[in-house]
């Protein structure tokens, strides 16, 4: 790999198609996979659901990596002065902007076709996404609660794609769990940014300096509880018009323990003892914590596996 990646960056082309593909940020598309959600959770797999499926996955990537693209590209200047992202390949200045103006224009028209491919209906909510993401990149992301709510509706629309590709029903306590917790996520990836600016005095977001952390902490606790109660009352079953299967809130305490593991990891103490130890975690990346966060994984794993013996023995 180390071989491949210096052939590429002696060679001119290469060397562009490896910033424009780190740009378009790949490891963000693991959010994309909420499409698969409704699969899970219903116990209903065939060939057409799971194809239906993966194009949703494949639309929506294309779609954020564009929207990715234009957010970069408007806050090239503040990403300069933050310590992370000024490495990215849009305010490094390894790809000229035409270029990414460019490759944002086809991925978005590539996304929405297949999108199109899909249903009308799917075409609508991606459409929708587009539209809100946009808003966000150009005024919205500077209202506080406003910047919130937009984040966490790429991850309902998302949920809610999937549903639409999938043709499943779906539970409405299904929906409202999923949008709890990314309202949930939102507000942590707020609340980090904001320690952020509080240790260094680098404000890389104009909203940061219209919260405040024991806001942003309420705001913490009333969603965790809510996510947590929601997930319950889903896990419950038909009887509540929740999972297929009673059985499900056998994966009650994983949703708790990752709810507990994600506030662990946030809280601004625990994660300067854990700077201070050489581990660097944030949730100002939710991706990087679900890949790098052995606690979260193996929780995560462990809930799907729960899941899956679910659905195989007592669905």
């Amino acid at each position: 790999m180390i071989i491949l990646t210096g052939i590429l960056h002696k060679n001119n082309l290469g060397f562009i198609f490896l910033s424009l593909l780190k740009a378009c940020r790949p490891i963000q598309w693991t959010k994309n996979l909420l499409v698969f959600a409704v699969i899970l959770f219903s116990f209903k797999l065939n060939k057409l659901i799971l194809i239906n499926s993966f194009y949703a996955f494949i639309s929506f990537c294309f779609i954020s990596s564009a929207i990715y693209l234009i957010n970069d590209i408007r806050d090239i200047s503040k990403d300069k002065l933050h310590p992370k992202k000024r490495y990215r390949p849009i305010p490094k200045g390894d790809i000229s902007l035409n270029l990414v103006k460019f490759s944002s224009i086809f991925l978005a028209t590539l996304g929405l076709f297949i999108g199109y491919l899909i249903s009308i209906k799917f075409l609508l909510i991606i459409i929708i996404y587009g539209v809100i993401q946009i808003l966000y990149c150009i005024r919205l992301k500077k209202e506080p609660l406003l910047d919130i709510i937009c984040i966490a509706s790429g991850f309902l629309l998302r949920a809610i794609s999937g549903v639409i590709a999938s043709g499943l029903n779906f539970s409405p306590w299904f929906i409202l769990t999923i949008g709890l917790l990314a309202l949930f996520l939102a507000v942590e990836k707020r609340k980090a940014e904001l320690i952020f600016y509080k240790e260094t005095s680098i404000l890389t977001r104009e909203t940061l300096e219209k919260y405040s952390l024991p806001l942003l902490q309420r705001y913490e606790s009333l969603l965790s509880s809510s996510t947590f109660i929601s997930y319950s009352l889903w896990a419950a079953g038909p009887s509540l018009n929740g999972a297929s299967s009673p059985w499900m809130l056998l994966s009650i305490p994983f949703v708790l323990l990752g709810i507990f593991r994600y506030l662990f990891i946030s809280d601004p103490e625990v994660s300067k003892n854990l700077s201070s130890k050489g581990i660097s975690l944030s949730t100002e990346n939710p991706e990087l914590i679900l890949i790098y966060d052995s606690g979260i994984r193996n929780l995560i794993i462990f809930w799907i596996i729960t899941i899956v013996l679910i659905g195989i023995f007592f669905h």
